[in-house]
């Protein structure tokens, strides 16, 4: 049964906090969330180029910090450790649930930069063939793991936990070609720069970031809000949400260039660089846009309710679509 009341992204009353009260604010700390992954670029981008504070000056001073999962970000959100976050579509549905509205959406950042891979023996070709066999997710409950639970319903399929032949199972990115050479996973469904890699590693493609889930047009990264940060302090989100637009502009314009700086900003922080040809691939699967599906995030919450990752009480707690 699919819920219709759903979520969250621009309320009238975020729309009017965003448009300011004029008055200038004091100086104060803005504290950014973000993954040190390609599909995060604009924060990557915009922290190594130090574009948000310069723009913010002596308005506020700007802190960032990364994250490896998305349930950390969200404790940190619900914390007040983080004011906005970049991060994934579903762990942003879970966060508006649980906060009760408080966190919401601002804006989309990146779409689809997910590919479907099997190992080199397997015999897929198809997700129909998927039947039988074992697939690999980074975490259960994420954005992968729900588009492949939509891939696995259109094509007649389901996991062994609800009855059907798949066997789902959540693995480490960086483990997923260790297993597959191990014989204990068929294929995976994973995010760039991961596809690339493995690609790379001799995986091969089955459905690329297109052909995983409507064609491509589903948030693989959003950016999220406190809107007790956003009433408080509108004119620091509005400057944020101007650098952030601009930097989505740039990166779709000028990606071989933006990805350089990238790069070096997550070396600069983990000590491993990108190879070059891995890095041009998984660009050339990501798409960078403001814009969100409400259709994907509607779909994402209703599977999410299906499965049980979110509460069924959500239905009194959110406001759908409202653009301003």
């Amino acid at each position: 049964m699919k819920h219709k009341g759903v979520v969250l992204l621009f309320t009238a009353s975020l729309m009017a906090a965003l448009a300011g009260c004029g008055k200038k604010e004091e100086a104060a700390n803005v504290n950014i969330g973000y993954f040190n992954n390609v599909t995060h670029a604009q924060a990557l981008y915009m922290k190594a180029e130090g574009l948000l504070e310069s723009a913010l000056n002596e308005d506020a001073t700007v802190s960032w910090t990364s994250f490896n999962a998305g349930p950390a970000e969200v404790e940190a959100l619900f914390s007040g450790d983080i004011d906005i976050g970049y991060i994934g579509p579903v762990p942003a549905i879970t966060a508006n649930v649980k906060s009760k509205g408080d966190v919401t959406v601002l804006s989309g950042a990146t779409k689809a930069g997910a590919v479907l891979v099997r190992s080199a023996s397997a015999d897929i070709r198809t997700p129909a063939d998927l039947d039988g066999k074992t697939v690999a997710i980074p975490q259960i409950g994420n954005t992968q793991h729900l588009c492949l639970l939509k891939l696995l319903e259109d094509n007649g399929l389901a996991p062994v936990d609800k009855g059907g032949t798949v066997t789902v199972t959540a693995v480490e990115n960086a483990d997923v070609m260790n297993m597959m050479d191990q014989g204990n996973i068929d294929a995976a469904l994973v995010p760039e720069p991961w596809g690339a890699t493995l690609e790379s590693k001799g995986a091969q493609i089955v459905l690329d970031y297109d052909e995983v889930y409507r064609g491509g047009d589903y948030p693989v990264a959003v950016v999220v809000v406190r809107n007790e940060f956003l009433q408080e302090h509108p004119d620091i989100v509005k400057t944020f949400l101007e650098e952030h637009e601009e930097t989505t502009a740039l990166l779709s314009k000028d990606t071989q260039e933006a990805a350089s700086v990238i790069n070096q900003e997550i070396n600069q922080a983990t000590g491993k660089s990108l190879e070059p040809a891995i890095l041009s691939k998984a660009f050339s699967r990501i798409l960078f846009s403001t814009e969100v599906s409400e259709e994907a995030m509607r779909e994402f919450a209703d599977i999410s309710l299906e499965q049980g990752f979110i509460s069924e009480d959500y239905q009194t707690l959110f406001t759908t679509l409202e653009e301003g």
